[in-house]
């Protein structure tokens, strides 16, 4: 019975669509990271100014990886606020996940501007990985900090329990919904976005280490000792960090 409820629940329109988007998403970077532009493999190259096209493709690229890693972590949200909220109106879980999904794209936005200024610095290999060892453990001391932090437990409480979101934030209508998406993004972003900044220790352009993080963080939200879990790895990347600094 309840294997039946689990596929009947995989089969839902919201499922199948999400899935399509995430495969695409990341077909896309398995396709970008396996094709390397040439000016980023040699590692002779110096310092290059971004052209237009440069910072629109970094954008893109941000954008997809964002939906990619992000989205499916937000299911069991969409999927009770389309039960409970929304059972007859697919718009309104539409707009809600837009919403939520508008939160990390304008974060791609300010990471690309970030990548920028650190390549800039000289701060980033041709790899998109930090060439500077005291930057490097730099944002793992952060982003282990962080993880330990009150703010930082409060936004994954939200993420962790939907109901709870759902019954402090609830908003009627379909521009109630696209504003409680918007509110769950900034909650979501408040809970991983220290996390993101590892992608400049570990490769932006490093696809395994992509779907590390995005594991890594699918599991905090989901599973029952995620809370404990974070604080352990969190408390790791602190240790790393010291050690790599000194």
């Amino acid at each position: 019975m309840q294997l039946r409820r689990v596929l009947n629940q995989i089969k839902t329109p919201l499922i199948s669509g999400i899935s399509i988007v995430v495969i695409v998403c990341w077909l896309y970077l398995w396709q970008i990271t396996a094709d390397i532009p040439s000016i980023m493999k040699d590692p002779q190259m110096g310092i290059t100014l971004w052209s237009a096209v440069d910072f629109w493709q970094m954008l893109v690229m941000w954008m997809v990886m964002m939906v990619g890693m992000m989205l499916p972590s937000a299911v069991p949200m969409l999927l009770i606020y389309e039960r409970a909220c929304a059972p007859d109106d697919r718009i309104a879980t539409l707009l809600f996940m837009l919403g939520y999904l508008s939160i990390w794209l304008l974060f791609s936005l300010a990471a690309t501007l970030l990548q920028w200024g650190l390549d800039q610095a000289a701060l980033l290999s041709p790899m998109m990985v930090s060439s500077s060892p005291t930057l490097g453990a730099g944002i793992l001391i952060a982003a282990g900090l962080y993880q330990l932090s009150p703010l930082k437990h409060r936004c994954l409480s939200f993420c962790r329990t939907p109901l709870q979101f759902l019954t402090t934030h609830l908003r009627t209508g379909r521009s109630g919904a696209l504003r409680m998406g918007l509110e769950h993004g900034f909650f979501c972003l408040g809970c991983c976005w220290a996390l993101m900044g590892l992608l400049f220790v570990g490769g932006v352009m490093n696809l395994l280490w992509i779907a590390i993080i995005a594991l890594f963080v699918l599991m905090e939200k989901v599973l029952p000792y995620g809370v404990q879990g974070g604080r352990y790895i969190g408390s790791l990347m602190v240790l790393v960090g010291l050690y790599l600094l000194f």
